[in-house]
């Protein structure tokens, strides 16, 4: 209530709309810097989803999830270990190159071969060589059958750069997307320019500045003002209601795909015991939060899949608010309370994004009524995010964008092989049997047994804990009426910005 009152009063005391700036160019209000604009290299939110502007992967998806050509026009399947892709003709990066096969093998090649460092690796391992037939066909030649191998070639999961590419392209990244890169400041701002040469569509916005802007009432406050146009699931729900009343601005919201969840680094001697993991769970609750500090605006989750996914599963393990259920988990751990009622001290690191710090703040108190003492440690975004994925953490939370709409995402976070950087398993979660379980569905190919693998993955992984899903966040676009066409994705992403336009005055 405080930060609505306090809200309502910076609005009133706003002045008029910025008269400084381009009026041609949207500003898009975002929490951090992208870490990364090389698509090999970035998988943060921010750095995925403006890198899905500036790049085409060999393949996209439509809203059912089902793959659609991209840069490949179509693909066929040899053989069980060979895949073949027939490219698009007449494509070209934004500095004017043709597109070809080797633009294609050496996206690939840099990736599987170390030229650059990354984190998407893993994704790729069972690609033996990609190989160049002719100028326009490309060939995956693999270890093994890889049902997964076209969802981490899809738009968004990877982006095909130029041949010769190194480690410094992420300074003037150059992609076949419908937008191309303008320049970057970091912690200021990226400015990207539609591509009138895209081979897609054509956007009708002139050009987009993704301005950083980590406090939620100074990015509510530039709303207002008409200094920005345009926030996407970065300002607190408790503001929502305030910026609704100003004439000038629209809210458009949709059920969403997006995945808040807690890890746990299994490395910490405290958090390697699953009876610990399990009496954290029960000890949140998640329904007091999504009322409260959400408002409404999510629906708790048991996986990382959407629920209308086909090999989503409820049939889990579930972990209700019940303090008296995390009370025995912990006295059976061997940690009684001591004579300050506390059990144990444990850190959570967090970025300083509002939200984040938030939800931090109310999991401190929830945890406290079971004797855990949470200490809160809050960093500049690309200092947390470099600490997460180097291990460097007992505690924290994020969100699954995008990635979670595949199965894979079990084998990238959860996979023995795929132990952080090489790939997401940041918790260094080891487990043979869902390792198993995963090769099972990774190659087979009768869809009724993937599912029951899946199943049984889900099942393990909600037992074993490594993470804990804690809800779908709806997807909530807050922005100025002179943006129109403005179509929300569940996954939050900024497609939407593609066919967008700005209202003629």
């Amino acid at each position: 209530m405080r930060r609505v009152l306090l809200l309502a009063a910076i609005l009133a005391l706003a002045g008029c709309h910025s008269s400084s700036r381009d009026p041609q160019t949207v500003v898009f209000l975002i929490e951090s810097s992208p870490t990364n604009l090389d698509p090999r290299v970035g998988t943060d939110a921010q750095s995925e989803r403006i890198d899905a502007l500036l790049f085409d992967g060999l393949v996209d998806h439509d809203a059912t999830f089902q793959f659609t050509p991209a840069l490949a026009v179509s693909w066929n399947q040899a053989d069980p270990v060979t895949l073949i892709f027939h490219l698009r003709d007449g494509v070209q990066f934004h500095d004017g190159r043709p597109l070809t096969a080797s633009d294609v093998v050496w996206t690939m090649d840099s990736i599987l071969k170390g030229v650059v460092i990354s984190p998407k690796a893993a994704a790729y391992a069972s690609v033996e060589s990609v190989e160049a037939l002719d100028p326009h066909t490309v060939a995956f030649h693999l270890k093994h059958p890889d049902n997964f191998l076209l969802r981490n070639l899809s738009t968004g999961a990877i982006g095909i750069v130029p041949a010769g590419s190194g480690r410094e392209f992420w300074r003037n990244p150059v992609g076949t997307g419908p937008f191309r890169f303008v320049s970057q400041q970091i912690d200021q701002d990226v400015v990207v320019e539609r591509n009138p040469s895209s081979w897609s569509v054509v956007p009708k916005l002139q050009s987009v500045r993704f301005a950083i802007v980590p406090d939620a009432i100074t990015a509510s406050l530039e709303l207002e003002k008409g200094s920005g146009d345009l926030a996407v699931n970065s300002l607190p729900t408790d503001t929502l209601a305030t910026l609704a009343t100003r004439p000038d601005l629209q809210i458009e919201e949709t059920g969403g795909t997006e995945v808040q969840y807690l890890g746990f680094n299994l490395r910490d001697p405290l958090l390697a015991d699953v009876r610990v993991r399990q009496a954290i769970a029960c000890a949140i609750n998640r329904d007091l939060i999504m009322k409260s500090l959400i408002r409404g605006h999510a629906q708790p989750s048991v996986s990382l899949l959407p629920q209308s996914h086909w090999a989503w599963s409820g049939d889990v393990i579930r972990y209700n608010y019940d303090q008296a259920r995390a009370e025995q988990l912990l006295d059976a751990s061997g940690h009684p309370r001591g004579s300050n009622r506390i059990r144990f001290h444990v850190t959570m690191k967090t970025s300083t994004d509002e939200g984040t710090r938030l939800l931090a703040a109310v999991l401190q108190q929830q945890l406290a009524q079971v004797g855990i003492a949470l200490d809160l440690r809050s960093y500049e975004f690309a200092t947390f995010y470099s600490d997460v994925t180097r291990g460097a953490f007992q505690m924290y939370s994020l969100r699954w964008i995008g990635g979670n709409e595949q199965p894979d995402i079990f084998s990238y976070a959860f996979l023995t092989a795929n132990f952080s950087p090489k790939g997401a398993n940041r918790s260094h979660y080891s487990n043979a049997e869902l390792d198993s379980v995963l090769a099972d569905a990774t190659e087979n190919t009768d869809l009724s047994k993937r599912r029951a693998d899946y199943a049984e993955a889900q099942q393990i992984l909600a037992r074993d804990l490594p993470a804990f899903n804690l809800w779908y966040l709806n997807t909530i676009v807050v922005h100025n009426r002179r943006l129109t066409h403005v179509i929300p994705a569940p996954s939050g992403s900024y497609a939407f910005l593609e066919t967008a336009e700005l209202a003629r005055n």
